[in-house]
């Protein structure tokens, strides 16, 4: 049995969909331009760079969740789907998720963002198993605030190994393992898999792919 594991935003799809939320939000007025544009903006420089805070991009990113009521939100995901997140899905991103899955490869998607954000989309891929940062819920509303441990760089790792576990299995324990990535953020998690894979990579991964001889693949289409 192999292991396919697959990071979301700028990897299969051609773009952000934890950045689109934020200006998805912006652009029906939920939430103020002046005062959301700049530090979405200012956070996910800081995510390019690999130099952002994880907490205090999620209290960002969470707290307008726990100003909704589930059903609005809900309402206003099927309107961020459909303008925002299927024209991101390559042909090239649907093949590849495809070819895993008819070699009958456990296929997850392992994402920094929120499992409200990216829950829809990997149903949209046909991908049953989503390992992302969730947020806190009580009584079926958000809170604003993380349950556990948030899906990101060394966390991604903490989340796999935990998810593994409930099932009875080990990385080690599948004959392959394969992750695709476009992130600096992913090197903790892609370096310990037994086929790493630079997907529409940024500059520091496509270097460190081209000096460790990992392929690089473009999936933008």
């Amino acid at each position: 049995m192999n292991l396919a594991l697959f990071d979301l935003d700028n990897t299969l799809l051609n773009g952000d969909s934890d950045f689109e939320w934020s200006q998805f939000l912006i652009g029906i007025g939920v939430l103020d331009r002046e005062l959301f544009e700049a530090k979405n903006l200012h956070f996910y420089e800081q995510y390019k760079q690999g130099t952002l805070d994880i907490h205090e991009f999620l209290d960002f990113q969470l707290k307008p969740l726990s100003r909704h009521s589930r059903k609005t939100l809900d309402e206003w995901h099927q309107q961020f789907m459909r303008d925002k997140v299927m024209p991101m899905i390559t042909k090239p991103s649907r093949e590849l998720v495809a070819k895993h899955q008819a070699a009958g490869d456990v296929c997850v998607i392992i994402t920094a963002t929120n499992s409200f954000v990216t829950a829809p989309i990997a149903h949209e891929f046909g991908i049953e198993h989503l390992i992302a940062t969730d947020p806190e819920q009580k009584d079926g509303e958000f809170t604003g605030g993380v349950a556990g441990v948030p899906s990101f760089r060394e966390g991604k790792i903490t989340r796999l190994e935990s998810w593994l576990a409930e099932r009875g299995w080990t990385l080690d324990g599948f004959a392959d393992s394969t992750f695709y990535s476009d992130s600096l953020n992913d090197l903790p998690l892609l370096r310990m898999v037994k086929h790493p894979v630079a997907a529409n990579p940024d500059a520091t991964l496509r270097a460190h792919a081209e000096q460790h001889g990992w392929p690089i693949v473009n999936l933008r289409g």
